[in-house]
């Protein structure tokens, strides 16, 4: 039997040599402590005034439903539970399948190295805000699932948004899940276990979706393309959900949490909506855009653009805000971005300094200095720092074009790219002939 550093240093080196593509690199976040855990690590909590609180919602317990969590400002909590970062061990096999690795060996380490990291926000916390909140629907990446950017999503909380983390069923996440009605033979096998309460009480059994990978020889595009549809419906579906809520309309929750959804009728501020995402997420976001008027504006994090149809470029009438990696963008993507400059809408781009493609996902809080660097989830910038600069221009663009009358408009400067750690557009060189 191996010690667990010594688990660990084998774990490495066999994940190591399969991080060929930097798809891969986003999952190695589960390796980057190596076999030493420091007290420091931690995903940081936001830094706004309000407290932060969160629960997940399912309503329609079929994979065409919608599933998210929601990150809200709540009543101040002196004991509050904190969410675990992954909810529960089917998310170790999620992440060990899109890394195509054994799933008992990733279990061990997944929750040795990660099992007690918990969320900054409250779960199930009373709702408290001192005005009408305005909204953000996020997409998670690649591989990704609703909680992997709890960062960002608690600060876009305490800052006084309501924010739903949609947790994508295109098999793009490496995990979700949905439930079916139990078949007579499940009805009468007692034995079987309940998922939960709600499950036990509507007859539901819990169904697993987990990623499912490019089979060989097939073309990307047409999987991906197919893929941002579906998500860009359901970042709508989710703002549909949160409307019929605000309008007092009764909802059930598949998963009967304790949160009191009654008390978000009339709670948000629905002209103020805005659709953010990282890397697949960012694509999803712009492919929103296109699809549904009521998002006000965009924020997309490191966008991954290979996703997107040419012809929805032209159709994007909103502003959209591109905030890139130093490391992460290549020409080709960089094109296409610039493909939806207006003159007439605000299309604006800045790109922060020693940051990598994984500086927006919590992985990066969660993972120690070399082996962080080593697998490519680490830049050379503090990942505290690189959040927050992000942050900070994001709030500033709500800002202008949501109409928000707050103090962001303090960090305006950061949109340009005024800041020692930003560069005002992109790093990456473009030939002029190319554009």
């Amino acid at each position: 039997m191996f010690s667990n550093g010594r688990l660990l240093q084998i774990a490495v080196r066999k994940f190591h040599e399969r991080a060929k593509k930097e798809r891969w690199r986003y999952a190695l976040g589960c390796l980057a402590m190596g076999s030493s855990c420091s007290n420091h690590l931690g995903i940081p909590p936001g830094k706004g005034p309000y407290p932060v609180g969160c629960t997940d919602f399912m309503m329609d317990h079929t994979a065409q439903g919608s599933f998210f969590r929601l990150y809200y400002p709540c009543q101040k909590m002196e004991k509050a539970e904190k969410p675990d970062w992954i909810p529960s061990v089917e998310y170790f096999y999620g992440l060990a399948d899109f890394m195509k690795i054994n799933r008992s060996l990733s279990e061990k380490i997944f929750n040795y190295l990660f099992g007690s990291y918990k969320i900054p926000a409250s779960v199930d916390a009373p709702f408290k805000s001192n005005e009408k909140c305005p909204v953000i629907i996020f997409s998670h990446g690649l591989g990704a699932f609703r909680t992997l950017y709890s960062a960002i999503c608690a600060e876009m909380a305490s800052r006084g948004f309501i924010v739903a983390s949609v947790e994508h069923r295109d098999e793009s996440a490496s995990t979700t899940f949905y439930f079916h009605e139990k078949t007579e033979p499940e009805l009468t096998q007692e034995s079987l276990p309940k998922t939960s309460l709600a499950a036990a009480q509507q007859d539901l059994v819990k169904e697993w979706m987990y990623y499912r990978a490019l089979q060989h020889g097939e073309r990307e595009f047409p999987l991906r393309n197919k893929q941002v549809k579906q998500r860009a419906d359901e970042c709508i579906l989710a703002l549909d959900k949160l409307t019929a809520i605000n309008s007092g309309v009764a909802v059930q929750n598949v998963l009967q949490t304790q949160f009191d959804w009654t008390t978000l009728e009339n709670s948000m501020d629905l002209c103020r909506t805005a659709v953010m995402g990282h890397s697949f997420g960012g694509a999803t976001s712009i492919e929103a855009l296109c699809k549904e008027v009521k998002f006000k504006c965009a924020i997309a994090l490191d966008a991954w653009m290979v996703p997107l149809d040419d012809e929805i470029f032209p159709r994007v009438k909103q502003p959209i805000f591109f905030i890139n990696s130093e490391k992460f963008q290549w020409a080709g993507n960089i094109i296409r971005m610039k493909k939806l400059d207006s003159a007439v809408v605000q299309r604006k781009m800045i790109t922060i300094r020693g940051t990598v493609h994984q500086s927006f996902p919590d992985f990066t809080f969660l993972t120690g200095n070399w082996m962080g660097k080593l697998l490519k989830l680490k830049g050379e910038i503090d990942p505290e720092l690189g959040i927050d600069l992000s942050n900070k221009a994001t709030l500033a663009f709500l800002q202008r074009h949501l109409g928000l009358e707050k103090d962001f408009n303090q960090w305006d400067p950061l949109i340009d790219g005024q800041d020692e750690n930003l560069i005002p557009g992109t790093n990456v060189v473009l030939l002029q002939s190319a554009i």
